[in-house]
């Protein structure tokens, strides 16, 4: 029997007569954009969070976006980010003619390491953009504390971690704005593209709501130059159903972690993801490190198992950011994430016993002599 890397079978057997009734709603109601799906997702997710107000937007890389127009960030200013994110951390900060400024992770869990963020801060230093990476909470109270002393603004990635606590605080409930995806692959994901800003700052939410919604506030009248990005309605109403099986479906992701890790705790040559002290871990991704990667891949695939790859190539080595004057070697730390990085299957519903296989493969795989 094939294992995908992700299915979405139990989770849409779980809710579906849920989502087919929610979009009938949606169907018969006739107001297809900006309606009641909308806001009372809006409501709910910003009460999951434990923050005042959530806006949707159409997705991940516009929630990025807008939080830092509506921060007022633009050239001539800099942002720190991961040396080792997906691209649209990168790409949100260019589209607001700002620069970036990688910093390496901290070895161990893989998130910006406040170290690093405290030596790369100047003068230009508008902004810091943490990604929670594969769902597990950064270091956020240090990150505030931080920002606080130098007068910078926070923004969180929390695509990947919806649900995650830093000392018993959600992750998107820290920053002055917290940016989130729901693609369809994240622990909370829409049936497309779709996401949203959390704060509890009135004047900034209002500002967002704007700026997604062609800088007006009253139709056909228009303050702001802005843009069209504004969650969909059908979207917000299967959201609405997800969410209340969010908690659910993570701790079904935490349960598969544990038989990983309890399974291959001691395979010689793996590196289990390592847990932070003061986060949680919602695992988006359950990312383990071998030198011998990609035979290992290639082994799994001959047993019809499927992984991926967070993340094959850097930001830095991207041809896009080329003009920045990154090398290999840049951001060595990150290089090796993506030399040595392999995801493996979890998702919700999936059975102990599948677990169980791809623990054994890898088990078979890694103990041959050769492999150590």
């Amino acid at each position: 029997m094939k294992i995908p890397f992700v299915s979405f079978e139990a989770q849409n057997a779980q809710i579906r007569a849920a989502a087919l009734a929610a979009m009938e709603t949606v169907f018969d109601s006739q107001h297809y954009v900006l309606g009641q799906q909308v806001q009372r997702f809006e409501a709910e997710y910003a009460a999951f969070n434990q923050v005042q107000y959530c806006v949707g937007v159409g997705n991940g890389l516009d929630a990025l976006h807008l939080s830092l127009r509506a921060l007022g960030v633009g050239p001539g200013d800099e942002v720190i980010v991961p040396s080792n994110t997906y691209i649209a951390t990168w790409l949100a900060v260019s589209q607001v003619g700002a620069t970036v400024v990688p910093v390496e992770p901290d070895k161990e869990t893989y998130n910006i390491d406040p170290e690093s963020v405290a030596k790369a801060i100047t003068k230009y230093t508008k902004a810091i953009l943490p990604v929670h990476l594969y769902g597990q909470a950064c270091d956020m109270e240090a990150l505030m504390a931080l920002a606080h002393r130098h007068g910078l603004y926070v923004i969180e990635d929390n695509a990947q971690a919806q649900g995650a606590a830093c000392n018993g605080r959600f992750t998107g409930s820290f920053g002055h704005l917290n940016a989130t995806s729901f693609y369809p692959t994240k622990n909370l994901g829409a049936l497309g593209d779709a996401g949203a800003i959390t704060t509890n700052d009135p004047a900034l939410a209002h500002r967002i709501r704007m700026l997604g919604n062609y800088g007006s506030e009253q139709k056909y009248h228009n303050d702001l130059i802005g843009y069209n990005s504004r969650l969909d309605e059908l979207q917000a109403a299967i959201l609405c159903v997800k969410l209340a099986n969010l908690e659910f479906w993570t701790r079904q992701r935490q349960e598969i972690a544990s038989i990983y890790r309890q399974g291959l705790q001691d395979v010689a040559g793996l590196v289990l993801p390592a847990l932070a002290e003061q986060g949680t871990h919602v695992y988006h991704a359950f990312v383990v490190r071998t030198s011998a990667r990609d035979a290992l891949r290639q082994f799994l695939l001959s047993q019809d198992i499927e992984t991926l790859i967070h993340y094959p190539v850097p930001p830095h080595l991207q041809p896009a950011y080329a003009p920045l004057g990154f090398r290999k070697g840049s951001f060595p730390v990150a290089e090796e994430l993506a030399t040595t990085s392999v995801s493996l299957p979890i998702w919700p519903g999936m059975e102990p016993g599948t677990v169980q296989r791809i623990v054994e493969a890898i088990r078979s795989f890694l103990s041959q002599p050769q492999r150590n």
